[in-house]
């Protein structure tokens, strides 16, 4: 029977990512969050050694799982947020619901690292309820007219494709008659505005406005009307992303912290000498490889086609909320070190927080994962 951990291929491949993440995209990443966003090369870089383009379903997205799990714990989360949205967020509407027309039109540009993706859902009053999604596509003679707004889209300026959730009809609640649509990045009316934030700063999050913006209708993904089954299959593939990206966070604070109590010196001994800190640290490793094994299960789910809500809540819950603790941990013991405005640690820490916010609030995760427990 196969097993849901990764086997030694896994692990050689973990290895390659690892190299390739700290010595090619590492040296960027600063650049990057002083940018805003990732460079051309930095695209580039990631598309030739082929990580834009690994499987997103069947046994290999084991592969995806690895490099995703790597990307996390690369340390910065505006970058992981950028390249995952783009490889894995975005595009799994397009392999899943585009036509073979659109899928041939996009997708090698997307794993070539030449059309950068969006995933534009969230509106100012839409974020964890969509039921209120005000964005609207009207009819018309060759496919729909765009207007309304979206807020907090990571790759916002750069985005070349942005998958669109939008209301195409009429109706109280507005998923009931609601359409994906691939809008073009050079669409006359788009408007791109800058939406800086505590963190993930080069996950270049933006608000798109969409001001009488044309969409053909060979851009509808799937049926039109039909977007909540589409939805439902997507953000649960999205949670299960963002957990593995969140397990990796976790995975770089708890590095950084245990190398930092192992060497700091307190009244002649170092820091990890205590006892409650060796506790406190203990804790939290025991917690995450309690996780990593309940994430590749979840993954390992998925490459199955098994993947369901409960599993995929549960996963990117627990692993965004560790990954806000073990940073939280990390920022404390490194006392005033940890509170400096451009320090590692201070980055990391506001990067935590918007973990446990994006791809669905703690809150919303709770309610899901009781909402779609059995009952006894």
């Amino acid at each position: 029977m196969p097993s849901p951990y990764p086997s030694e291929s896994h692990r050689k491949f973990a290895l390659h990512v690892r190299q390739t993440l700290h010595s090619q995209l590492l040296p960027l990443a600063e650049a990057a969050e002083a940018r805003g966003h990732l460079c051309e090369n930095a695209w580039q870089t990631l598309a030739e050694h082929g990580l834009l383009g690994l499987p997103q379903r069947g046994e290999g997205f084991l592969q995806s799982a690895v490099f995703l799990e790597e990307l996390g714990a690369l340390g910065y989360a505006g970058i992981r947020a950028s390249v995952a949205v783009h490889a894995y967020m975005a595009s799994a509407y397009l392999e899943l619901f585009g036509s073979d027309e659109q899928r041939e039109r996009y997708l090698p540009g997307i794993h070539q690292g030449r059309i950068i993706t969006a995933l534009a859902i969230s509106e100012e009053h839409a974020g964890s309820d969509l039921s209120q999604m005000q964005c609207r596509a009207e009819s018309s003679a060759d496919g729909f007219i765009v207007e309304g707004g979206k807020r907090y889209i990571a790759n916002g300026s750069r985005a070349a494709l942005i998958v669109t959730l939008v209301r195409s009809g009429e109706g109280q609640h507005a998923l009931g008659n609601s359409s994906m649509l691939l809008i073009d990045g050079d669409s006359p009316g788009l408007l791109r505005t800058a939406r800086p934030m505590l963190g993930w700063s080069s996950a270049d999050v933006c608000d798109l406005d969409f001001s009488q913006v044309a969409v053909p209708a060979c851009n509808v993904l799937g049926k039109s009307g039909k977007a909540l089954l589409y939805l439902m299959q997507g953000l649960d593939f999205e949670r299960l992303v963002a957990g593995l990206l969140a397990l990796g966070g976790a995975n770089h604070s708890l590095r950084l912290l245990d190398g930092f109590v192992r060497q700091h010196q307190v009244q002649g001994s170092p820091l990890g000498d205590k006892q409650s800190v060796r506790h406190r640290l203990a804790d939290l490793i025991g917690e995450q490889q309690i996780l990593r094994h309940y994430a590749y299960q979840v993954a390992w789910q998925h490459s199955k086609g098994q993947l369901d809500t409960r599993s995929a809540c549960i996963l990117k819950l627990r692993a965004t909320e560790l990954a806000l603790s073990a940073a939280q941990a990390c920022a404390q013991l490194h006392g005033a070190r940890g509170y400096q405005l451009n320090c590692e640690v201070a980055r990391v820490y506001r990067d935590a927080m918007a973990g446990t916010i994006a791809a669905g609030a703690s809150e919303l995760m709770r309610d899901l994962i009781f909402d779609s427990t059995p009952a006894s």
